[in-house]
Formats: C-alpha cells, sequence, structure tokens
C-alpha cells in the first residue's frame, strides 16, 4: 500500500513537472506550415534576427520586429509574407531596419493594428506609411490588450537608439526620421505565460526591476554584440544576476559581421545556471 501510494506521488510530480516545460523545437526549414496552438499552450516561432511569431493559447497571431524578406537568416519559406497565415497583432520594438522592414507591409496585408513607440507610429502616420488608425502609439509602462482582455501587452525599457529611415517617393532619396525610443515588449497570455522580448538593447539597471515586476517565463534576448547590443557575457550576467528567468531564447546574432556573438559563446558564459537556454534554429517553433 505504502509503494502503491509513493508511486502516485511520483508520477504527479513528473507530470507537474513536464507541464511546466518547453516542448522540444519542431524544426520549420521547409515548407511553411500553419498550426494551431494546443491547447493550453503558447507556440513561439523564430524567423530570424529579432522577427518572431507568437500564437497564443486563443489562437490569436503577434509577429513581432518583422524583417522577413531580405533577411538572410531568415527561411525561404517565410520570405513571403503571405507564408505567416493570418496576423492579428504587429509589435514593432524600435525603428531600425532589421526590427521594421516588413511591419508595415503585414499590418496593411491583415488590417492588423500595429504597436510601437510613440514617436514611431506618429512618423509612419505623418509620411502616409500607415493610416493613424494602424500606426498606434505607446509607451514605456503602457498596456494595451488588442487581441482580448486575457493578453495583455507592456511596453518596457529598451537602451538603444530609434530612428527610422524612409524612402521619400518623390525624390527617392532616403530620410532619417523621428523613431521614438527603443523599448521591449512584456507579453502575458491567456494561461499565465510571460515573455519578454527585449528588442536591440545594451545592459541597463532596470532590467532587474523590470524581471521583479513581471516576472517572464521566457526571455528572448539579444547576444550578437560588436557595436550594437548586449555581447554574450554581457546577456549572461544580466540572465543570472537581474532576470532569472525559466528560459532564454538567445537571438539577434551572425545576421552581418557586426553580431558576433554566438550561442556557445552565451551558454559557455551561463557556466553552471539553471535557466534553460534554448538556441533554436530560424523556423523552429517551441511550445509553452
Amino acid at each position: 500500500m505504502k509503494t502503491s501510494f509513493q508511486r502516485l506521488i511520483l508520477a504527479a510530480i513528473v507530470a507537474l513537472t513536464g507541464a511546466s516545460c518547453a516542448q522540444a523545437p519542431v524544426a520549420g526549414t521547409g515548407a511553411a506550415a500553419v498550426a494551431p496552438a494546443m491547447a493550453g499552450k503558447v507556440q513561439v516561432q523564430w524567423l530570424g534576427q529579432a522577427a518572431f511569431k507568437i500564437t497564443t493559447v486563443g489562437g490569436k497571431v503577434i509577429v513581432i520586429d518583422p524583417w522577413l524578406q531580405t533577411n538572410p537568416k531568415t527561411p525561404e519559406a517565410y520570405r513571403k509574407l503571405e507564408a505567416l497565415g493570418k496576423v492579428d497583432l504587429v509589435l514593432v520594438t524600435h525603428g531600425h531596419f532589421d526590427h521594421m522592414a516588413d511591419a508595415p507591409a503585414l499590418a496593411r496585408m491583415h488590417n492588423a493594428p500595429l504597436w510601437a513607440p510613440a514617436g514611431l507610429s506618429q512618423s509612419m502616420a505623418m509620411l502616409g506609411v500607415l493610416p493613424p488608425t494602424q500606426a498606434l502609439r505607446m509607451n514605456k509602462s503602457g498596456t494595451v490588450t488588442p487581441v482580448g482582455p486575457n493578453v495583455k501587452v507592456t511596453m518596457v525599457k529598451a537602451e538603444h537608439s530609434s530612428e527610422m529611415v524612409w524612402k521619400n517617393p518623390a525624390t527617392n532619396q532616403d530620410e532619417v526620421h523621428v523613431g521614438g525610443e527603443a523599448g521591449g515588449f512584456i507579453i502575458e497570455f491567456e494561461n499565465g505565460f510571460k515573455l519578454w522580448h527585449m528588442g536591440d538593447t545594451g545592459v541597463f539597471g532596470d532590467m532587474k526591476l523590470i524581471a521583479e515586476m513581471y516576472k517572464p517565463d521566457l526571455v528572448l534576448m539579444p547576444i550578437g554584440g560588436g557595436q550594437f547590443v548586449m555581447n554574450p557575457a554581457d546577456a549572461a550576467m544580466v540572465t543570472k544576476e537581474f532576470i532569472k528567468p525559466r528560459t532564454v531564447i538567445p537571438m539577434h546574432y551572425l545576421t552581418n559581421p557586426g553580431l558576433p556573438g554566438t550561442p556557445a559563446d552565451y551558454i559557455k558564459a551561463m557556466g553552471s545556471s539553471s535557466v534553460k537556454v534554448m538556441a533554436i534554429n530560424p523556423g523552429d517553433m517551441v511550445e509553452f
């Protein structure tokens, strides 16, 4: 009797532990596939650089920082915007080309709202890139619920710049316009799972405060280093000392020579940390 009871307790512990862990990534290098989210699961698919396709528990599709058509790291199957299937929401962390290149086109294609730093959305609306009804403004600490009341999107700080380069159709010349202040996004899903897309950022002390306030389970973290974002050692330090999430997916590396950091460098710098590092490939999808 005692042995049977112990077995029941052990089985319950295993079941609970498995429920809290991410499943193994599903490779996505072949033809683009549109799969519904499993019951109670959030799907996270990396598309190269800082571009992610997120599917909520309820099946809403959120695309963050889409640079796809000319991104050398995006799988061929996803370089056609139509391959993403339906898109309910577009989020942009800042105005640089490698984060917003395909964002306006996706928003127009699906008549989806695009939320971005206030100055960036203002520039898009004034220049006619998107109508004001789609180029929506938010700022750090602001929270919106554009895909339903049970999915909360909050903008948080990032340490980066955010100018927008726009080609004037009248002159065919590039112009630099206001892009607001760079940010990141905390997304809380229907099942309580929380994700932090950090955008582009260097180290700043309030990473610890953001982690304490929002308690993200998963962090999508830039590690490329060079002259643009945190290097792997810096990223590992803030992971271990400031944020302490359950899981990290490294991003924003090796797309060009200015981003030389690698997941291997980051994992080495993490040492014996208990944080799970998921070094997935562009196109791969994981579920939480």
